[in-house]
């Protein structure tokens, strides 16, 4: 195969389980404070690195048939767009899953997206992020 040339792997498309994440209002407020947001605004929307990539990305980083080896990550992109933003106290499911996992010259790109909704199944946000692990 051509250096240049793209191969598919095996986890592509590979989801996982949903997990269930309470926004601790407390936890908010101190993530607020930590990057100069008023703790008054409600749940701050990089917060979504928590409840989102943060609660589903372990299950990949975990899977031996994925075998991402984290001496070699770079956590590249990474891209939220929000339905709406969840309140404090609230409990939301992410659910996460390989979107794509291509070979390109040597280097792993690894796509990798959560869907976040509330309670009642309805989408409050979706978490994209490209991981690139090097040969």
């Amino acid at each position: 195969m051509a250096d240049s040339a793209k191969a598919e792997t095996g986890v592509a498309g590979r989801t996982y389980p949903p997990v269930n994440f309470q926004i601790d209002s407390t936890r908010v407020a101190a993530f607020a404070n930590a990057i100069g947001a008023d703790p008054a605004a409600g749940v701050p929307p990089t917060f979504a690195a928590v409840y989102s990539l943060g609660a589903t990305a372990p299950q990949l980083f975990g899977d031996p048939e994925a075998a991402v080896d984290f001496a070699r990550l770079l956590h590249a992109e990474q891209e939220f767009t929000w339905t709406r933003h969840p309140r404090p106290d609230e409990t939301v499911t992410s659910r996460g899953r390989v979107a794509s996992d291509v070979n390109r010259r040597g280097m792993r790109f690894m796509s990798f997206e959560t869907d976040t909704t509330d309670q009642r199944g309805q989408p409050v946000c979706r978490s994209k992020a490209l991981f690139v692990i090097r040969s």
